[in-house]
């Protein structure tokens, strides 16, 4: 079955929405368009390219997480090499590492701009990025025209990168404007789960099925970072797994796949691989549990066709 898919932002828990996507693919879903924020964007973005599920698992087995926490020479200075970067340029991290590994993954399956995962100038991937100078959510690549950027000729990469800037956490990226320079950060303080966003008029032709990340009461072990570090992980946290579901109409609750998260920290980048298994098969399972009661045609009768007939 076709099916357009949307995955919300969380970190390190991305691994989880890996697992439902296998889940998914095992049971003949085909990806038509995608969305994502921050780790959704990364998911979503490499599924674009022609990334499936089962080589999906493969990367994120091999996934050197501890590295995506790279520092610039100022960032790199101890005791005050983080907190002078904090202010002068908005972050602890880089997160120049993450975009270096998606580049490489890109080129592996020859797709590294818009353009090469496009039909007739539309992008099949939407990433979420909140433009802070401006106060909005942008949607690249189809907003880079208001940057005065060609969207088709922009690095998905890049664009990914925006997404996953997780505020305080790593550097922002800025993009010029006629106005003045904007500073771009993770889409998920403006919205972290898109489900809307390929909603039609009328009947749709296929679902679109959402990929949510549920936080749960089981803590981990005491962070050994800084307080500094610490703090900034505990803001990040609050600011990107706030309880949405409350927000959530029952048209778009009945096709949110609501994925436990076992705990796990947005910035745990020190996970362990035991437990990216045991998020990838919390993925798994609930995935297999919403498919046993999932039905297109009556979604369609109870949510899309009353206001029609």
């Amino acid at each position: 079955m076709k099916v357009d898919l949307v995955c919300e932002g969380g970190g390190v828990k991305g691994i989880a929405l890996i697992g439902a996507i296998y889940c998914l693919e095992e049971y003949g879903y085909e990806w038509q368009s995608l969305a994502g924020t921050s780790a959704g964007a990364i998911v979503t973005s490499l599924i674009s390219v022609g990334y499936t599920g089962k080589e999906l698992k493969d990367i994120m087995l091999n996934m050197p997480f501890s590295s995506f926490n790279d520092k610039t020479p100022l960032q790199s200075i101890p005791l005050i090499g983080q907190p002078i970067s904090l202010l002068k340029t908005k972050g602890l991290y880089a997160g120049n590492a993450i975009e270096d590994f998606l580049t490489l993954k890109f080129k592996a399956k020859n797709k590294t701009k818009f353009k090469d995962i496009s039909t007739n100038g539309v992008s099949r991937l939407k990433v979420l990025a909140t433009d802070i100078t401006k106060r909005k959510l942008i949607v690249l690549p189809d907003d880079l025209v208001n940057y005065n950027i060609d969207p088709m000729k922009f690095e998905i990469a890049k664009a990914v990168r925006m997404s996953m800037s997780i505020p305080f956490y790593y550097n922002p990226v800025i993009l010029s404007s006629n106005e003045a320079n904007s500073f771009i950060v993770d889409g998920g303080l403006l919205s972290n789960f898109p489900i809307w966003i390929f909603d039609v008029d009328g009947i749709p032709r296929w679902p679109t099925l959402g990929l949510k990340l549920k936080p749960t009461k089981e803590k981990k072990k005491n962070s050994t970072n800084t307080n500094l570090i610490s703090f900034i992980g505990d803001i990040v946290e609050t600011i990107l797994s706030r309880d949405e579901e409350i927000y959530l109409k029952d048209k778009d609750s009945v096709r949110t796949i609501d994925i436990p998260t076992l705990g796990i920290k947005t910035t745990d980048f020190n996970i362990t691989k035991d437990e990216s298994l045991k998020l990838f098969q919390s993925g798994y399972n609930t995935a297999e549990d919403f498919l046993k009661n999932w039905n297109f045609k009556e979604y369609v009768t109870r949510y899309r066709s009353r206001k029609f007939i």
